[in-house]
């Protein structure tokens, strides 16, 4: 099957995926939009993309006008927003994937923008970081399009376990899920930082072992540490929409809030250490500190 796709938002997420599909997806014809391109700071994500043999979109109308499915890939702050500026390219027959990491809610009026244009809309949920999988990485989906979308998504090689007919489910899925994945980095964070200051991350770490046997602790809270210090922004920006979410149902979002607060504190420090060994991830959060 030969695809047209269209990346709208060309970040981390649009370029990982297209290296997938362009490695091993039968090189799909693909073009890509982002609000960046055209200014100093998106010269990095052009080049990207002349890499990978991705053509550079004018705008989202240009990106989207001739694809067969046209992803977004755009910070969660911005989706509704990006969504809004496809609308005039869109048409029936397309399917709209919506991969950006937002509520329900905001899936479900996502949704009802697209609907009027004839095209399907995917609520997609990317349930593990792109990197490791390319275009393989393992995604919940739901809403009118998912069921068209699957054959499709099977010969692209693309993993897509479909939850239901209905927008939001997918990615309620994901975003209470991240209550206990993103809290758990945030507490590890909090707890080996303050151990360190006693030196005592390894008696910790050992306690915990012995409770939780089947858990390596020593390899998890290097890879979880390093997870907040490269992604910590985007994390948070996650946790805020669920803290959002939860408030909408009535429920204090007491940890979501908290962690968001951490996932933060870390993100504005700017480290650029990048490994998951959890002393030289804690010394440069404890030298940020000033400790």
């Amino acid at each position: 099957m030969s695809e047209r796709i269209a990346f709208i938002g060309f970040g981390e997420a649009g370029q990982t995926i297209s290296r997938g599909l362009v490695k091993e997806a039968g090189k799909p014809a693909i073009r890509a939009y982002d609000i960046l391109f055209g200014t100093p700071p998106g010269a990095r994500l052009e080049t990207a993309a002349h890499e990978l043999g991705v053509g550079l979109a004018r705008d989202h109308v240009d990106a989207v006008r001739e694809a067969d499915l046209v992803m977004l890939t755009v910070t969660a702050s911005s989706s509704l927003e990006a969504a809004r500026s496809c609308l005039p390219g869109l048409r029936q027959g397309q399917l709209v994937l919506d991969m950006n990491s937002v509520s329900p809610n905001r899936k479900i009026e996502t949704a009802a923008l697209v609907a009027p244009t004839g095209a399907a809309y995917v609520d997609v949920a990317v349930m593990a970081p792109a990197a490791p999988y390319l275009h393989k990485v393992p995604c919940l989906v739901g809403g009118p399009g998912a069921t068209a979308l699957g054959p499709r998504a099977t010969a692209l090689g693309m993993k897509m376990e479909l939850v239901s007919d209905e927008v939001g489910q997918a990615s309620a899925i994901k975003m209470f899920r991240s209550i206990v994945v993103k809290g758990l980095e945030a507490l590890l964070v909090e707890s080996m930082t303050a151990s360190a200051e006693y030196g005592v991350e390894d008696r910790v770490l050992a306690s915990l072992k012995e409770t939780w046997p089947g858990i390596d602790w020593h390899e998890l809270s290097g890879y979880m540490i390093e997870r907040v210090v490269s992604h910590g922004k985007r994390r948070a920006a996650e946790m805020r929409e669920v803290s959002e979410t939860l408030r909408s149902i009535g429920m204090e979002p007491t940890m979501a809030a908290a962690t968001a607060v951490r996932q933060q504190w870390v993100a504005d420090m700017g480290l650029k250490t990048k490994t998951e060994d959890r002393v030289a991830l804690v010394k440069a959060i404890r030298k940020a500190m000033g400790r």
